[in-house]
């Protein structure tokens, strides 16, 4: 699969971009936002894609456009859309709209069709402004786009249900979020030609609990090959939260977060009382809380430092245990996953408890996947060492059997 070239394009800088876009800070590292769009007079306008076969169902192809005002090094030897795609939410299994950034090489695909990542970003937010492809560089994911494009693999980067489209951002929802990473793939194989049916999922943070979620869905996307998830510091299951909101020691990182949970889970039903989970300072600056976009981010980063050590704590017995049910229903794993995992993340991440991710795994092994696991000392949650995917996915394309540390 082109190892050779592979590694020689896909630099140790590209892939620091993949938690960087997410919550490594209390408001995400985004560098351009649709406001900041708007004030610039220097912007193309996007042109619409004329989809020869946009499909039927999950994956299909509601609109396409251009993307003239991505990054040079993007644009350079690869061909670009924005889509909005058809998908799935968890639950009632319901139809929804997303919105994804897709792209393939330019030139002649090799045989079968160019292999294909689909990308998980890490937290943006949860505002319909939050969307990676509403930014001119994707909110960081550009440079990855590049790097693998120029790797020669077609991308996806889904924004997820309710980013950069109309609709409610299912907030750390892995299954939602795994659909959405799956249906991704079929929109891009509508979009371009030539785009293979072998796929591994990629993704950190928010994005790694997704692609994790993407591998246990294995009857989906029964036309899709899946041949792995990497997955780093993944925000596999979070209930966690709730001990900690109830004990007063959440974390600096995982107050503001914790804030973004409830009001996504109160905009998703209708009976969630956010009055059962907000006191003090965090009721009174819930709207700052909830914001995403720069002009929002000083704000947001003075209510977080008056969130007060119980703010999110559930006030009942009834409230504490509906929110562990809800946060049960979307942590991985559910099922046993169809193909081989990487886990990588560190003892020392403060926004994710390393002894979640150690239970998520334990109980991953106990269903019987094939995993990975890299557990680094010392490291957090956006300095994990990804030095090891490379090779492990081109392992994967190369049909090299992946190592397992279950066993």
């Amino acid at each position: 699969m082109r190892l050779a070239r592979f590694h020689a394009a896909w630099t140790a800088g590209v892939l620091g971009t993949v938690l960087l876009t997410g919550c490594s800070s209390a408001i995400p590292l985004v560098t351009s936002m649709p406001a900041i769009f708007a004030e610039s007079q220097k912007l193309r306008p996007a042109e619409p894609i004329d989809v020869a076969d946009p499909g039927t169902g999950a994956g299909s192809v509601i609109t396409a456009e251009t993307m003239p005002n991505l990054p040079s090094a993007v644009q350079r030897g690869s061909e670009a859309a924005r889509v909005v795609y058809r998908s799935t939410q968890s639950g009632d299994g319901g139809a929804t709209e997303v919105s994804a950034s897709v792209f393939v090489p330019d030139g002649d695909a090799p045989e079968g069709g160019w292999p294909v990542i689909s990308f998980g970003h890490g937290t943006t937010g949860i505002e319909n402004a939050c969307g990676p492809s509403l930014s001119r560089d994707l909110l960081g994911s550009a440079a990855l786009a590049a790097g693998f494009t120029s790797a020669g693999f077609a991308v996806a980067i889904t924004d997820y249900q309710g980013l950069g489209h109309e609709g409610v951002h299912h907030y750390l929802d892995n299954p939602t979020a795994g659909y959405n990473m799956i249906d991704a793939v079929r929109a891009l194989r509508h979009t371009f030609p030539d785009v293979s049916n072998r796929w591994v999922a990629f993704g950190g943070s928010q994005g790694g609990g997704a692609a994790w979620a993407a591998n246990e869905q294995s009857g989906y996307a029964p036309e899709l090959e899946l041949l792995g998830s990497v997955s780093l510091a993944p925000a596999a299951n979070m209930v966690g939260l709730v001990d900690k909101a109830i004990q007063g020691t959440l974390t600096d990182d995982q107050a503001p977060l914790m804030q973004w949970v409830i009001e996504s889970l109160a905009r998703r039903f209708p009976g969630f009382d956010r009055d059962q989970y907000r006191s003090g300072s965090a009721a009174e600056d819930w709207a700052a809380l909830s914001g995403c976009t720069p002009a929002q981010a000083s704000a947001r980063a003075d209510a977080a430092e008056r969130i007060g050590a119980r703010d999110f704590a559930p006030k009942t017995p009834d409230a504490e245990s509906l929110l562990r049910y809800y946060l049960e229903q979307m942590a991985v794993p559910q099922q046993k996953a169809s193909a081989p995992m990487l886990v990588v993340y560190g003892d020392a991440d403060t926004y994710i408890d390393a002894e979640w991710t150690d239970a998520a795994l334990a109980t991953a092994c106990f269903l019987g996947d094939v995993i990975t696991i890299d557990r680094q000392p010392g490291k957090g949650h956006g300095d994990v060492d990804g030095g090891a995917v490379n090779d492990w996915i081109g392992e994967r394309f190369a049909g090299t059997p992946a190592v397992d540390d279950c066993n």
